[in-house]
């Protein structure tokens, strides 16, 4: 199968690259580089710098002719979409509806979309929430998820594009960014605590996210390139992490003992959420299987590993 993944450089993307290649799919990565890595890039798949907005991105994928687009390419930061929303849509309202465009020309079997239950749900009824739960988003990155939701479901009924929606929740590990703070907490509070310095925490503290480790995120995308048509689901662990928990964890696995700073709340975040995943466990077979103490000791240790890399040149 020849699987054209964007946003492939990128964290969460190159995770999904890797599985796809290690099952014997043909790869084409997409990527203008703007946050993710080369260096993320497996190296049997091809690689193309290109920008999701870009005119020359429906002439790619009408001569690779891919038979799945899985598309991560986004602009995913709350905060700046507060600031900048019309920039957030250009990227992630008018960049994916051009791309869905071009793979129902392309006659593409399948697209897997990565959208968001951490900023789509607003701030639930009923935790952890499951996808029937009403779409409320507090940012206009959450919007546009939803916008990019409702073109991809569009384009199913009017044009036959078939598609499963993947809604994560808060996703983390290997190659996540450690030096930004948008949905990298985790590796942003362990490269901070095992340098010495002091992270600074949002809020009281007390609000709530469900991680799920990376790998895991992968393997929901594995289940979807045969599984799930027209359907969305979450993917997510359903438990619920304070942030001042987190920083605990985080604490005891990089050895760091100073306590956390506090500054007032953000616009636009979510207090608490979570997401129940019964739906992708009970139709496509999947379910979380890292378990949070492993996968935060497997991140801090990709963070130091990065560290001293860096340190060296």
């Amino acid at each position: 199968m020849r699987i054209l993944v964007t946003g492939g450089a990128g964290f969460v993307a190159s995770h999904v690259a890797e599985r796809f290649i290690g099952l014997g799919h043909e790869v084409v990565i997409v990527d203008n580089l703007s946050t993710g890595r080369r260096e993320n890039v497996p190296d049997e798949a091809r690689f193309v710098e290109l920008d999701l907005t870009s005119p020359d991105l429906a002439r790619l994928i009408d001569d690779v002719r891919p038979d799945v687009i899985d598309h991560h390419a986004a602009h995913a930061d709350v905060h700046q979409s507060m600031d900048d929303p019309s920039h957030d849509a250009v990227v992630n309202v008018v960049g994916t509806l051009s791309l869905i465009h071009a793979a129902a020309k392309a006659k593409v079997k399948k697209f897997i979309f990565a959208s968001t239950g951490g900023a789509i749900y607003g701030d639930p009824d009923v935790i952890p929430c499951d996808e029937m739960h009403p779409v409320q988003p507090l940012s206009p990155y959450g919007a546009s998820k939803v916008a990019a939701e409702v073109y991809l479901a569009t384009y199913s009924r009017v044009y036959g594009l078939d598609y499963t929606i993947l809604r994560y929740a808060n996703i983390y590990g290997p190659r996540q960014h450690p030096y930004t703070e948008e949905g990298q907490v985790v590796a942003l509070f362990a490269r901070l605590m095992l340098s010495g310095r002091q992270p600074t925490i949002f809020g009281d503290g007390e609000q709530g996210r469900d991680f799920v480790y990376v790998g895991d995120v992968a393997e929901a995308n594995v289940r979807a390139l045969d599984g799930g048509s027209g359907k969305t689901f979450n993917v997510g662990t359903g438990a619920l992490l304070t942030v001042n928990d987190l920083y605990k964890q985080l604490a005891a696995a990089t050895g760091y003992s100073e306590p956390a700073k506090y500054a007032p709340a953000r616009p636009g975040e979510v207090f608490r959420i979570a997401l129940d995943a019964h739906r992708l466990q009970d139709e496509l077979g999947w379910e979380p299987r890292m378990t949070l103490e492993t996968g935060l000791r497997a991140t801090v240790d990709w963070v130091r590993e990065r560290m001293q890399v860096e340190t060296q040149t």
